[in-house]
């Protein structure tokens, strides 16, 4: 079956490639992406389900996951199909800040591809229909199958190490390497450590002080592990991990673990972090007597986000909504008034 699978996808992404060099698609002009690239070519890229070699410059990108879109668009280069974000802005639209970005160039909006069920499966057929050159995926959730198949519509790059447990920096800097924009990269980055660095000067409160990530789950919560970019960017504001949430992780190196209501009064940090789809679970959230078990959560020092775009602008942040209003700058006041 698998076999039977992967054969039907390759002869339909060779038939597809073939159709493009004469076929007029959404994108096709160059306007769609600004393919200048300053790196030298090929470039060959090894990550955790392989290796890819990158021959030339691609003029059709498609992206999958989290966060490879805005890379890409932070370095000039404008996608031609894109995830879907369901839970965020439901099916046939792009975040803010993405839309505001292809708006504000006068180019396009890309295909929107079907993620509807959250990477459990991957739309091969909407991929085909996209005709890229490269599919980048470095924040993502894919398995070696998924992956196989990908790479045989497109050269596709995966995440270096586990699913879903990228670094925001890192995703930049391999979405630049594949793109051929390295310098450009290092310039991102550059202004997004100058934020942080501003952000943590501004707030020296921040300076060592612990903190935890959570979302209740009704019966458990959700904590967040070290090894996910919603945590790794506080530590750039200044705040630093809190020892227990180390010390009571069950993920084995994921980027989240679940644990009891039994066990919240072990969950020690200085100010929590709350996530949420509603304000009124926000506030419900405050009220709930099982949390009050949460020392943090007990003495008022709680963060909360709250609706589904604000939540996706800092869980984790990307190389265009890390400053987007509604992301990390609310997120930061919210965060000073809890320790305030």
């Amino acid at each position: 079956m698998r076999l039977r699978r992967s054969l039907a996808v390759a002869a339909i992404a060779a038939t597809a490639l073939a159709l493009t060099a004469c076929a007029t698609n959404p994108g096709d002009d160059t306007e769609a992406a600004d393919v200048a690239a300053t790196g030298e070519f090929p470039v060959t890229l090894t990550h955790a389900l392989g290796e890819t070699e990158i021959t030339e410059a691609p003029e059709r990108v498609a992206t999958w996951g989290w966060g490879s879109t805005e890379a890409a668009i932070a370095l000039g280069v404008y996608p031609v199909a894109v995830a879907e974000q369901p839970w965020t802005v439901g099916e046939d639209a792009l975040l803010p800040w993405v839309e505001e970005a292809y708006d504000e160039a006068g180019i396009e909006h890309p295909a929107i591809l079907d993620d509807s069920e959250g990477g459990a499966t991957v739309p091969y057929e909407e991929f085909v229909d996209a005709a890229p050159d490269l599919i980048l995926a470095p924040y993502s959730g894919l398995t070696q199958e998924q992956y196989d198949l990908l790479s045989e519509i497109a050269p596709t790059v995966a995440y270096p190490d586990a699913p879903w447990t990228t670094p925001w920096d890192d995703e930049i800097r391999i979405v630049a390497e594949a793109l051929g924009r390295p310098a450009d990269g290092d310039a991102v980055l550059a202004d997004i450590d100058a934020y942080f660095a501003t952000t943590a000067e501004e707030h020296p409160d921040f300076a060592g002080t612990t903190v935890a990530n959570i979302w209740d789950g009704d019966g458990f919560v959700y904590v967040y592990t070290a090894a996910d970019a919603r945590v790794d960017v506080l530590t750039d504001i200044g705040f630093e991990i809190a020892p227990s949430v180390t010390e009571l992780d069950t993920s084995d190196g994921g980027f989240f673990y679940e644990l009891s209501y039994e066990e919240l009064d072990k969950l020690d940090a200085d100010v929590i972090v709350s996530y949420h789809s509603t304000e009124d679970e926000a506030a419900a959230f405050l009220e709930k007597s099982e949390l009050q078990a949460i020392p943090a959560v007990a003495a008022g020092r709680v963060a909360q986000v709250y609706d589904p775009v604000k939540v996706s602008a800092v869980s984790p942040p990307t190389a265009l909504s890390v400053t987007w209003s509604g992301g990390m700058p609310e997120l930061v006041e919210s965060l000073q008034a809890a320790l305030d």
